[in-house]
């Protein structure tokens, strides 16, 4: 099998624009623990390991659970989850693999109970971020782990 192309060193400009729009979220209304649920959960459902390993490694050092990890596929049936939380977990999933006839209004008005007009505009983009990141990691086959160092990583000791 050949070597896929790094896609950072080839389109270094795009690159960065792209990092310039995830280091945005920084400044999201939406708190961080809930951001990193649904950065996972949508690496989870679009199966981005290196996207997956860098998101649960960012959770551990901004404090989530392993536990509230383990049961991130089972969000609907855990009692881990806050109902603030449910509403991103569905809002990404349903942004994440976008129905044929579109978003259900059922999953609109549950995060319309839990989140102000901005706060579901800024996990809005934060799902279109990760969704993005999700799929050039992919088809790319970046390595899982292999930017530990260089993103701070290592110190969620899970290397």
């Amino acid at each position: 099998m050949s070597q896929r192309i790094h896609y950072m060193q080839q389109s270094p400009e795009l690159f960065k624009k792209m990092m310039e729009f995830s280091n945005a979220e920084k400044g999201s209304s939406v708190e961080q623990k809930t951001l990193d649920l649904v950065h996972i959960r949508a690496s989870q459902i679009n199966g981005c390991g290196f996207c997956l390993d860098m998101h649960v490694k960012e959770a551990k050092i901004h404090g989530e659970s392993e536990l509230r990890l383990y049961h991130l596929p089972i969000w609907r049936e855990s009692t881990l989850f806050l109902p603030r939380e449910r509403a991103a977990l569905a809002w990404t999933e349903i942004l994440t693999k976008l129905p044929e006839h579109g978003v259900p209004d059922d999953i609109y008005n549950r995060a319309r109970e839990q989140f102000s007009e901005k706060e579901i505009s800024d996990l809005t983009f934060s799902i279109m971020s990760i969704n993005a990141w999700n799929r050039i990691n992919i088809a790319f086959k970046t390595v899982p782990g292999s930017a530990d160092a260089a993103f701070g990583l290592t110190k969620a000791g899970l290397s």
